[in-house]
């Protein structure tokens, strides 16, 4: 297994890409641990895990409040003495050009989406710095890459940010053996893609695209399985579109 004994965490692990990444994860020997502050799904998410023996813990957490992901680090510390890898994935997603967006609406988004890397990345790498490395991964998107689209500003303007917030972590941290990419994954069937279109705009939106089929969560969990791996040693500093032929498309 590869990833045996190691501590995974993971933000916004309690549905979609991140509970299906941390599923892989402790099929593969790492202990896992979900940062989330969805209670309900994330108790759902430790239940499946354990009953297929994974290890797992869930530690409710906004990750956009300094206090509680610092708690959140010190507690993985208190009970595993090391954090391997970091996942950044929690993320919201609201719809509305600049004129439509709210301002708290636009602040929510970014505190979440953008602050939250920074605040997680802030607690984890002086650990990793002190044990000699470790990989971050952050959750990007298509559209914080290459491909904005009408009436998602303030999604699009925190996931660029997301970008090259991880190429600066990258850089930042290079001689600190501490390893920086973040995936930018196409559409992908989560509930909060599902949520924010009614199903004849999500048919529409789905015939659109060059597969003419929505991503599956599994298939971005196993590009950030191998981008964590020993086999991605030399990747630092890589935004990865995981898009099924949407960037050649374009």
């Amino acid at each position: 297994m590869r990833f045996e004994n190691k501590v995974v965490i993971i933000t916004g692990g309690a549905q979609g890409i991140g509970k299906a990444t941390a599923t892989l994860f402790a099929k593969e020997g790492a202990k896992v641990v979900i940062a989330d502050c969805d209670l309900e799904n994330g108790e759902r998410t430790v239940k499946s895990i354990q009953e297929n023996n994974g290890e797992v813990l869930f530690i409710p957490t906004d990750i956009a409040n300094s206090k509680e992901v610092q708690k959140a680090v010190d507690t993985v510390l208190a009970k595993y003495h090391r954090i391997d890898v970091l996942f950044n994935n929690a993320g919201i997603y609201t719809r509305g050009d600049v004129v439509a967006t709210a301002e708290e609406t636009w602040e929510k988004i970014i505190q979440v989406n953008l602050k939250g890397v920074y605040l997680c990345s802030k607690a984890v790498i002086p650990f990793m710095r002190k044990a000699g490395g470790g990989v971050i991964i952050n959750t990007s998107s298509s559209v914080g890459l290459y491909a904005a689209a009408p009436g998602i500003a303030a999604y699009a303007a925190s996931k660029g940010g997301v970008t090259f917030l991880t190429k600066a972590m990258a850089d930042d941290h290079l001689r600190d053996n501490i390893r920086v990419n973040c995936i930018c994954p196409g559409p992908t069937d989560t509930p909060l893609l599902r949520k924010s279109r009614t199903d004849e705009q999500l048919q529409t939106f789905i015939n659109s695209l060059p597969a003419r089929r929505l991503l599956q969560p599994e298939e971005i969990a196993r590009i950030v399985l191998f981008l964590s791996s020993d086999e991605a040693s030399s990747i630092t500093g890589a935004a990865f579109p995981v898009d099924r032929g949407q960037t050649a498309h374009l």
